[in-house]
């Protein structure tokens, strides 16, 4: 099955819905676009894309090789990310207020910091194959390798997207002053978010291993 149009605006649409979703680096955007402003934002998600390519890839690896190779390896992946997911979330609804009111201090260097994010937190596997699979299992055994390219294309324009609005709204003044003031909140109603997140990442993972 060649790669047409719906395809690639399923992948664009599931890589713009994995950037909105909540999660630690959307919240460490929220408190650098608070604190340094717009520039700096765009400074950490620029090295947040380098993990959004890589995350990307293996979900479309996962949904497109699953004929290939089977499901054992992305699943103890999942379980793993299911689980880091989890403790990131406990982490989040226990936090403390830092002397500013904040939850956080803010980095010297945002796009280290977004390089650091992206590549290293595992809480984006299960985030990036829970999209990429709701809008494109239903055609992954008709796809090849040769879809790969395309739809990882689709993706980062999805991503590209999706940063510009976010950009746009954590550089809003109304933004800035509600995250400087509800910053601790903000951050425990997003760790519930991981940890719904995390447990679903587990009981999918662990279901599909018992099955094996």
């Amino acid at each position: 099955m060649a790669v047409n149009a719906s395809l690639l605006l399923a992948s664009a649409v599931s890589g713009a819905a994995y950037t909105l979703a909540p999660g630690p680096a959307f919240l460490a955007l929220l408190g650098i676009g608070a604190r340094q402003g717009r520039r700096q934002g765009a400074w950490f998600l620029a090295g947040l894309f380098v993990g959004d390519v890589l995350w990307a890839s293996l979900s479309l690896i996962a949904i497109l090789g699953a004929r290939s190779f089977g499901t054992l390896l992305f699943d103890c992946l999942g379980l793993a990310c299911g689980l880091y997911l989890c403790w990131l979330g406990f982490k989040a609804v226990s936090v403390r207020a830092s002397g500013d009111g904040t939850a956080e201090e803010a980095p010297s260097s945002p796009v280290l910091r977004g390089l650091a994010f992206g590549v290293s937190n595992p809480k984006a596997y299960p985030v990036a194959i829970a999209m990429f699979t709701a809008l494109l299992a239903d055609h992954a055994g008709s796809l090849g390798w040769d879809a790969f390219p395309p739809l990882l294309s689709a993706a980062c324009l999805g991503f590209i997207v999706a940063d510009a609005l976010l950009l746009a709204m954590v550089g809003a003044g109304p933004v800035r002053r509600f995250y400087r003031r509800h910053a601790v909140w903000v951050t425990r109603v997003s760790g519930l978010i991981f940890l719904g997140f995390g447990l679903h990442a587990i009981a999918t993972a662990s279901a599909s291993l018992y099955r094996r």
